[in-house]
């Protein structure tokens, strides 16, 4: 596998992290790339993680052989359009957007005779820390990528990319784009929901900061997450919004059914409750491996 150019559209920790990757693996000759900030841009090119700047998504994408959207998903619309006219046709183009149905939707709108080319993918990978600085060869290894291919894909598109993914170290699958969000909604953008809303309900209180210098292990787990970028989990939480409340929804109905149990002083529903929740938790394994437990 050997591409003559990769297009990195967006120059942050997901993209860079893909290019370094790809050219550890020897597997693109050249890295053009383009971020809408000049510094960023400066900065891929400083760290080598591309070997030319460009000043346009279109200069980016002209001669390139593998595309690589890596921007927030908001911006996915914009990206297709800008990047359409320079597009070869024998391209293979992808996002990393933790949303689908958006993005499949903007690809069926801008895209035109250029839409056999897309791949959708979703990297279950990534740091609570943005940005090109913190780009790693390794982020995507033992990791899971999704691919949510149209039907108008080229099926040798879809198994190049399978074969992209799995050379940087993922295991891959296929969903739909709807079942891709309703997935992930529950595994992904709720938990990172929660997270905020925790860490605000801990603000909101007059002695919220004092009580966040207390937490242990347990906290620090449960709120890593919400150090994520801003920006990136707006744009994910509003793109997939039907399927974010209707998660949110049954987290509010199991959550009442534990505080039913606390206000009644119904004992043996509380652990009943609990157990259920440790039981499955105990038995999930990320990527196949376990992880130390940590009670605190």
């Amino acid at each position: 596998m050997k591409f003559k150019r990769l297009a990195l559209i967006g120059c942050g920790l997901m993209g860079g992290s893909f290019a370094l990757a790809m050219r550890e693996q020897g597997c693109v000759k050249e890295v053009t790339g383009f971020s809408a900030s000049l510094a960023t841009r400066q900065r891929a090119l400083n760290l080598q993680v591309i070997d030319r700047a460009c000043d346009s998504i279109a200069q980016a994408v002209e001669g390139a052989d593998l595309v690589l959207l890596a921007v927030p998903v908001r911006a996915t619309d914009a990206c297709l359009q800008a990047l359409r006219t320079t597009l070869s046709p024998h391209a293979l183009l992808m996002d990393v957007g933790s949303t689908k149905g958006d993005v499949v939707a903007a690809a069926r709108a801008t895209l035109g005779e250029r839409l056999p080319c897309f791949v959708p993918a979703h990297p279950i990978a990534g740091k609570e820390v943005a940005g090109i600085e913190h780009a790693q060869a390794t982020l995507y290894q033992q990791r899971k990528t999704i691919l949510t291919p149209l039907p108008e894909t080229q099926a040798g598109h879809v198994q190049l990319a399978r074969e992209v993914w799995e050379r940087v170290g993922s295991t891959v699958f296929e969903l739909s784009p709807e079942a891709h969000d309703a997935t992930f909604a529950a595994v992904s953008h709720l938990p990172h929901m929660l997270a905020f809303a925790a860490i605000n309900a801990l603000l909101a209180q007059p002695h919220g900061h004092a009580m966040m210098q207390m937490g242990g292990p347990g906290f620090r787990d449960f709120s890593r997450i919400a150090a994520s970028a801003p920006a990136v989990w707006r744009d994910i939480l509003l793109m997939n919004q039907q399927e974010v409340l209707a998660q949110s929804r049954h987290f509010r109905a199991a959550l009442a059914q534990l505080e039913t149990a606390i206000e009644s002083q119904d004992a043996a529903a509380l652990e009943q409750l609990i157990e259920q929740a440790s039981v499955a938790r105990a038995a999930w394994q990320l990527n196949g491996l376990s992880d130390a437990n940590d009670a605190a």
